[in-house]
C-alpha cells in the first residue's frame, strides 16, 4: 500500500444502498456503510495510511500479471491473478440488500484456485468514520468482530469442511487482522465481512457463499434482461445500465451521483468534492436514460421521490433544493477531512457539499421534463402532485430572472446564466404541455407569457453577435458545453444558423480530440484554483448534437472514439485528464446515462444496417453432407 491505484483501476460492486470499489490489485480501498452517504469503513483511496483498506493477492510470488474483469450481465467482480506456480481469482460482490432500509451489508471476498497452487495474503485493516474513531478488535476461531462507537463489523471466515483448518492461519495485525491461504487447485476459500451483523463469526462453507452467487447474479441477469435495447453498443449500453442501477439507493429510488467523495478533478488541486448525494439535475436527466431502455420501474420510483420532494417545496412555499440526501432530507453541512492526505495527496479532502445552498434554476426544467416525459409512457402523476407542481412553476415564474450559481455549481458569486434562462423555458413548456394534454388546472396564459419573455430574452442577451454564439452568462464572451443541448430540449432548430454558428465555436475552442470540456476557467473564473480535464457528459451530448445537427459520420466517430476512453470494465468517471486518466469522484452517474442517450439518439438517426447475410438451408444441407 505504498502508492495509490489509478482511480481507473477500479472495479464497483453494490448492493443497492451502498457500495465498494475494489483496484485490480485486490485492495478494496472505499466502502461506506449503512448508505452510500454514510462515514466510510475503508477509504484508502483518500489516504492509504489512515483511510483504511482490505486487500486479498497473491504472496510470495516473484512474477504476478493481474487481470479484472465483470462477470457478464451482472456487478460481480473477478480479479484474476497469473503466476508461473498457478492461477488464482478472487471473487468479490454484495448479495442485494432489498427494498427496506437496513443496517445489515453483506460483502464476499471469495478466493479460488484454478490451476497450480498459489498462497495468498488477506490483509483487513478498518478505519471507521473516516479514520477518526477508533476500534476494538475482537479475536475468534472463525473470524473477528471490528468494534467502534457508531459500528461494528464482523468478518466470517469461509472454507471446505474437509480442508484442514490450519491451511488459513488468522491472526491480528495491529488495528486489524491478516492471514495467509495456501490453495491448491479446486480448492476455495475466503471471507464474508458483514456490517450491522450481533452473531459471532462462523464458518461459512462454500455452498452458502455459492448460493448467495447465485442469487446475486440472477438477480443482476434478472433485472437486465428488461432492457428492450437492441442497438449497436449493447455492451457498452448494458454496463451503463447496471452502473446507474448500483447508484441507485433501492429504498427510496434516489439517485445519487457517484459512489465516492474527495476525488480530485486535478491531481494536487482542491476541486475535490462529495457527490454521494442526489441531484435533482441528474437523477431527472437518468429518467430519458431508464426510460429509454425500457426500466419503467426504475423511472417511477425516482418520480415518486421527486413528486415528495415538490411536495416539500410546496408546503414550505419555497424552492426546491437541487441537491438531497438519498432519504430526501437536507442536511449536507460541508467539512474538510484535515487528518487525511487526499487521493495522492489532493487536499482538502470533503465531505458534505456546500454547494446544496446555492441557487440553480436550471433544476426545474430537468424535473419538469423527466415528468412530462413519464407521463408520455403512462407514468402520469396524481392530482395533488400536479398541484404541488402547479405551485412549483409559479414560483418559477416569479423568480426565473435572477441570477444564480448556474449547473456547475460555480464558486464565484451570481450570474445571469443561460443555461438557467434555457431551463426555466423548458421547465414553462413542459408545464404547459402537461396541462393542455389533461386539461388540469393551470395558468397557462400566465405561463405562456412568461415562456415568451424568457425565449426572446435568451436570443436577444444569450447570443454575442461577435462569438456568433450562444455564451455562458449574460455580458459575457464565454462559451459553455452546457449550451450543447439546445437543440435537444426543443429551444432551437439543429440546422437554425444561429446554432450551426454555436456549435462550430464550440467545436473550435472547447473540443480536443473529440474530448469536451465544460467552459474554460481562465476565461470565466469560477471561484476556485487549478484547473480541470474534460467532462465526459459533456463529451456525450457533443455527440447528440452533432447527430442532430446533421454531422452523423462525426458523431459516429467521436462516440466511438470516446468508448476507447472507459476503464478496462468499461466505466468512466466525471473527467478525462490530459493522458487519459479518469479525474473526479468515480464512477460517475452522468457519465453513464449520457452515454446511454447518446447511443439512443444515434441509434434512432443512424440508418439501420443491412440484415446477415444467410445461407440458404439447402446449401447447409449440402455443405454437411460434404463433411461426411
Amino acid at each position: 500500500m505504498e502508492l495509490y491505484p489509478f482511480v481507473e483501476s477500479h472495479g464497483l460492486i453494490g448492493d443497492l444502498q451502498t457500495a465498494a470499489l475494489i483496484a485490480d490489485d485486490g485492495t478494496l480501498d472505499w466502502f461506506c456503510a449503512p448508505r452510500f452517504d454514510s462515514p466510510s469503513v475503508f477509504a484508502g483511496l483518500l489516504d492509504h495510511k489512515k483511510g483504511g483498506y482490505f486487500r486479498i493477492a497473491p504472496h510470495g510470488a516473484d512474477y504476478v500479471r493481474k487481470e479484472q474483469l465483470y462477470l457478464p450481465g451482472t456487478p460481480i467482480l473477478i480479479t484474476r491473478f497469473l503466476t508461473p506456480a498457478g492461477v488464482g481469482e478472487v471473487i468479490d460482490f454484495m448479495p442485494v440488500a432489498g427494498d427496506t432500509a437496513t443496517d445489515r451489508h453483506r460483502l464476499v471476498r471469495l478466493i479460488s484456485v484454478v490451476r497450480g497452487t498459489m498462497q495468498f495474503r488477506m490483509d483487513c485493516q478498518p478505519r471507521f468514520n473516516y479514520g477518526r474513531d477508533p476500534h476494538e478488535v475482537e479475536m475468534y476461531a472463525d473470524g473477528a468482530v471490528f468494534r467502534s462507537p457508531t459500528l461494528s463489523m464482523t468478518a466470517h471466515r469461509v472454507r471446505h469442511a474437509d480442508q484442514p483448518p490450519d491451511d488459513v492461519a488468522i491472526e491480528r495485525d495491529g488495528d486489524g487482522v491478516r492471514a495467509f491461504a495456501t490453495l491448491r487447485e479446486g480448492a476455495t476459500s475466503g471471507v464474508l465481512v458483514e456490517t450491522g451483523s450481533t452473531e459471532p463469526p462462523r464458518l461459512i462453507r462454500p455452498a452458502e457463499i455459492r448460493s448467495m452467487y447465485e442469487q446475486t447474479r440472477d438477480f443482476w441477469r434478472d433485472w437486465l434482461g428488461g432492457s428492450c435495447y437492441v442497438g449497436r453498443w449493447r455492451e457498452a449500453v448494458e454496463r451503463s445500465a447496471l452502473t446507474l442501477k448500483l447508484l441507485t439507493y433501492a429504498p427510496t429510488g434516489a439517485l445519487i451521483a457517484a459512489p465516492t467523495a474527495g476525488l480530485p478533478e486535478q491531481i494536487g488541486g482542491t476541486r475535490n468534492w462529495d457527490y454521494r448525494y442526489t441531484w435533482i439535475r441528474d437523477a431527472s436527466w437518468s429518467v430519458y436514460a431508464l426510460l429509454g431502455l425500457g426500466f419503467t420501474e426504475e423511472a417511477r420510483r425516482y418520480l415518486r421521490w421527486l413528486n415528495d420532494r415538490i411536495s416539500e417545496a410546496a408546503d414550505r412555499a419555497a424552492p426546491l433544493h437541487h441537491m438531497y440526501r438519498v432519504d430526501g432530507s437536507t442536511a449536507l453541512d460541508e467539512e474538510d477531512l484535515d487528518h487525511l492526505e487526499g487521493y495522492l495527496r489532493s487536499r482538502p479532502v470533503r465531505i458534505g457539499n456546500a454547494a446544496a445552498d446555492q441557487l440553480q434554476l436550471d433544476i426545474y426544467g430537468e424535473a419538469l421534463s423527466a415528468i412530462q416525459l413519464a407521463d408520455t409512457h403512462g407514468l402520469r402523476s396524481s392530482y395533488q402532485a400536479w398541484l404541488n407542481t402547479v405551485k412549483l412553476i409559479d414560483w418559477l415564474c416569479e423568480h426565473w430572472d435572477r441570477p444564480d450559481q448556474g449547473i456547475w455549481e460555480t464558486r464565484g458569486g451570481r450570474r445571469d446564466f443561460t443555461f438557467g434562462r434555457l431551463m426555466s423555458w423548458v421547465a414553462l413548456d413542459r408545464a404547459i404541455r402537461l396541462a393542455q394534454r389533461h386539461g388540469v388546472p393551470a395558468d397557462i396564459d400566465r405561463w405562456t407569457t412568461e415562456r415568451t419573455t424568457i425565449y426572446r430574452q435568451i436570443m436577444n442577451r444569450g447570443y454575442h453577435p461577435g462569438r456568433r454564439a450562444f455564451v455562458q452568462h449574460y455580458g459575457s464572451d464565454v462559451l459553455d458545453a452546457a449550451l450543447l443541448s439546445m437543440p435537444s430540449v426543443g429551444f432551437i432548430a439543429p440546422d437554425d444558423p444561429m446554432w450551426q454558428s454555436t456549435l462550430r465555436a464550440l467545436d473550435h475552442e472547447l473540443v480536443s480530440d473529440s474530448l469536451v470540456y465544460r467552459y474554460n476557467p481562465s476565461a470565466s473564473p469560477d471561484g476556485l484554483r487549478g484547473s480541470e480535464g474534460t467532462f465526459s457528459m459533456c463529451t456525450f451530448w457533443y455527440v447528440e448534437a452533432l447527430a442532430r445537427s446533421g454531422r452523423v459520420d462525426d458523431a459516429l466517430i467521436n462516440f466511438e472514439k470516446m468508448l476507447t476512453y472507459s476503464t478496462h470494465l468499461g466505466l468512466y468517471g466525471e473527467e478525462i485528464g490530459p493522458t487519459g486518466e479518469q479525474l473526479g469522484n468515480f464512477p460517475q452517474a452522468f457519465s453513464h446515462l449520457a452515454l446511454i442517450n447518446a447511443a439512443l439518439t444515434l441509434d434512432q438517426l443512424i440508418p439501420a444496417p443491412p440484415a446477415p447475410c444467410r445461407v440458404p438451408p439447402d446449401l447447409l444441407v449440402e455443405r454437411d453432407s460434404l463433411r461426411r
